[in-house]
């Protein structure tokens, strides 16, 4: 797919705005895949051409209308996650390290299972 046209969609504020309420909802696999490269895009090592692949990629992802509406269920983030996935393969190789701890990070704010009282024997 060519998502060349879907560069200038991409927005921060936009792509957190799908993200926030929903992260739960979208699943861990494919918000792994979007802060990944969310991250890359950052990162001053990322050169242009690899940011304008994940900026299509993303804009994409944070389109409202898409090939398969994001609120179907089950089916809903499978054509935003092989969009992702496929620029994921183009740019692997600034998926580094430091990438995939900033990741590691969000989601596990994210994914965290509520503090749990330690037993006791009293």
């Amino acid at each position: 797919m060519d998502t060349t046209r879907y560069q200038s969609l991409f927005t921060k504020k936009g792509f957190w705005q799908k993200l926030g309420p929903r992260a739960r909802s979208i699943g861990r696999e494919t918000l792994e895949k979007a802060l990944y490269l969310y991250y890359a895009v950052q990162s001053p090592l990322t050169p242009k051409w690899a940011k304008r692949v994940i900026y299509g990629a993303l804009g994409y992802f944070i389109l409202p209308l898409d090939a398969i509406p994001d609120l179907a269920p089950v089916l809903g983030y499978t054509d935003d996650l092989s969009v992702m996935a496929a620029a994921l393969a183009t740019v692997a190789f600034y998926i580094t390290p430091d990438v995939k701890a900033q990741a590691q990070q969000k989601l596990d704010q994210w994914f965290k299972a509520p503090d749990r009282p330690a037993y006791t024997d009293a």
